[in-house]
Formats: structure tokens, sequence, C-alpha cells
């Protein structure tokens, strides 16, 4: 199995979210699956691959050759994609794994997630996401994307494309729990009028 963690570069972060990645990494490294992720060396991304190295875990770095160049790699991760834009780098971060994981992070973080579950609701990416909510950190995420139901911008079936865990020992159960999204999910893509 492969698995695509979305996470944070900072490292001015509060400790608890480092050691929320370290359970997770560790739970990866005993299950054999492939890590794949942004390729930093600082914050979340950092620790996921320190800990996944340190244990001999499989782990690919992706990332824009511009971020390589100012020295962002992560120096143990010896299997690197060297991408020219930062939407090449999203492309196949999403494009050959069987989930998605994203950890509390910035803009960037959000930004690939909220791509791939709109990739999910146009029946473009198929596999489970999982939102780990460490510290509530999602929580207001949470409320936003029910609210796009709730005013009817998105289907009530599209609540079922995510699915938001509050500890890593869940992370890899969930995974496994969670069916591929409908192929057919085009479909309902959109509310129309006849929906209402």
């Amino acid at each position: 199995m492969t698995v695509t963690v979305y996470c944070a570069s900072s490292a001015q972060i509060d400790q608890s979210y480092f050691e929320a990645t370290r359970h997770l990494a560790q739970h990866i490294v005993q299950a054999n699956i492939t890590v794949l992720f942004g390729g930093g060396a600082e914050g979340l991304m950092g620790e996921l691959a320190n800990v996944i190295v340190s244990k001999d875990g499989s782990i690919r770095g992706i990332m824009p050759r511009f971020m390589k160049n100012i020295e962002w790699a992560h120096p143990k991760v010896t299997d690197f994609i060297f991408t020219e834009t930062m939407a090449e780098r999203k492309e196949l971060l999403f494009t050959d794994t069987d989930a998605i994981i994203a950890l509390p992070g910035g803009t960037g973080t959000l930004e690939e997630l909220l791509e791939v579950i709109t990739m999910k609701r146009l029946g473009k990416f198929l596999k489970p996401i999982i939102i780990l909510n460490t510290n509530n950190y999602y929580d207001p995420l949470k409320e936003m994307l029910q609210r796009c139901v709730d005013q009817k911008f998105m289907h009530p079936k599209h609540l079922k494309m995510w699915t938001f865990v509050d500890t890593p020992q869940e992370v890899i159960p969930t995974i496994l729990a969670t069916p591929d999204w409908e192929e057919n999910a085009l479909s309902y893509a959109t509310l129309k009028q006849t929906d209402l």
C-alpha cells in the first residue's frame, strides 16, 4: 500500500502535532506502507521522514526544483522526484496512491486537501481521504464543509468523501475500512434544480 501525507513545513507549531506525527509514522512503518510526501526537511514533513527513515521504512519525496535549490529537500530521503511546477507536484502526490492522509498544516496543506476533495467530487480521485484532527485543529474545516452541504453548495453524499479521525492509531484502520468512491461521482457533482 502507498499513502500520501499532506502536512506542515512549519517548525514553530505546538509539540503535540509533532508527537501525533511520530505516532502515525510508526504505525505506517509497522504496516509496511510506503509514503509519498512533499519532501521537506522541516516541520511535520521533516518529522514524518525522520521517523520513517530511522525505522527503515519506505518514503518518497515529491518537490519542485526551485524548493530543492534553496535546500528544502530532506537530506536523509534518498527517493525523490523533482518537478518543474507546484501543479505537477500536487498531481503526482495523488495520482498513484491508495489514500490521502491530511495532518494539520497551513495554506499549502489546505490547498492540497481541498484540491483532492474537489477531484474526488468530480470522480477523478476515488480513494479514501483521512483527516487527522489533532487538537481539534480541523474543527472549523469540518464545520465549513458541513455548511457547504447545509447551504446546498454540495450534495449530502459529499460528506462521505472524507473521514475525520482524532488519533494517529485510527488512521490506517479507517483507510482499510473505507471503500473506494463511486466512479459515477460526476453525475451528482453539482446540485441541479431537480435535486432541490
